[in-house]
């Protein structure tokens, strides 16, 4: 459905983007994350037509974004990141205009726009000005006139932000109803919403990808390199005469460990996963009884931040 391929934007002496590459297939759910400032929104933004890449390729439903801009405008639903709503307008009066625009009929834009209303849960504010809902429900509105016409493509620019719990709640609802029937592709720096909503995520940090999969996908990524935390049992001065500081010796010298360190009767390491039965027998080798080795599982934040510091070797 998504075709990009080595995209670049450049703003003056500013690179905005640079050699971004990934492709999106029909009916998928796949997330940009990254902080502010990053590229997110210059991306969808390309891919919106909105906006001209300096170099680079990309492709919606065939069609490529400079040379046929108008048809790639047909297959997509976009909303950015401050929905485009008229506030004396009432929201079903709103999206059969929108569907007017996009080039439905007034029969056809009165049946989209009640559509739309009924897939985003809107009925029951239908004739409410869009300036009285709540911020819960102009995201509702945004994302109704994003699908108003029945796009191929849906583009959600910060889709939850300033969204209360409950309100993210209900939208990450929405957004996974959409796969039924569109691809969709969003943006957020919320990870943990990401990886709830989307099968795939892309991490753009400074302008270029520096990952892309599953959240399994990453976080084994991640894992190729792991803290593993060594907990010792019994005597210290092991059977054989071996002290602690030997047996930290011994586990040094294991190719690909790194970053030993001892507090007490637990050992911290960074080491590849293939490496912990060669630890544990090490350390039971050495006469130091072994009570447990664990891996340090990395929370969801942690593994964000590692992928878009390029702290992982892989990145």
């Amino acid at each position: 459905m998504v075709q990009v391929q080595g995209l670049r934007k450049v703003y003056g002496d500013k690179t905005a983007i640079d050699d971004v590459t990934f492709e999106i297939g029909q009916g998928e759910i796949v997330g940009i994350l990254g902080l502010n400032g990053a590229g997110k929104s210059t991306v969808l933004k390309v891919l919106g037509a909105m906006l001209l890449p300096t170099s680079g390729e990309a492709r919606v439903g065939g069609f490529s974004i400079e040379d046929e801009p108008d048809e790639v405008r047909k297959l997509i639903g976009y909303l950015p990141d401050q929905a485009p709503l008229y506030d004396e307008m009432p929201v079903k009066s709103y999206l059969e205009y929108v569907a007017g625009l996009k080039g439905l009929d007034a029969k056809t834009a009165r049946l989209a726009a009640e559509s739309a209303m009924a897939r985003t849960n809107l009925e029951n504010v239908a004739w409410s000005p869009l300036g009285s809902l709540s911020h819960g429900f102009r995201q509702r509105a945004g994302i109704a006139q994003a699908i108003v016409h029945s796009p191929k493509l849906v583009i959600l620019d910060e889709p939850i932000n300033g969204l209360d719990p409950v309100q993210i709640v209900e939208m990450r609802d929405l957004i996974n109803s959409l796969r039924e029937k569109h691809t969709v592709i969003l943006s957020s720096h919320i990870l943990s919403e990401i990886t709830r909503t989307c099968d795939r995520i892309l991490i753009i940090d400074r302008g270029r990808v520096t990952a892309q999969g599953s959240e399994r996908e990453l976080r084994e990524r991640i894992h190729s390199r792991q803290t593993v935390i060594v907990e010792l049992a019994g005597e210290l001065a092991g059977n054989d005469g071996h002290s602690i500081a030997e047996l930290v010796k011994r586990i040094e010298g294991i190719a690909g460990v790194t970053n030993v360190s001892v507090r007490g009767r637990l050992i911290s390491l960074q080491t590849p996963d293939e490496n912990r039965p060669v630890i544990a027998r090490t350390v039971v080798e050495s006469g130091i009884g072994l009570a447990a080795l664990t891996r340090q599982d990395d929370g969801l934040e942690s593994l964000f931040m590692k992928l878009v510091s390029g702290a992982n070797d892989h990145a």
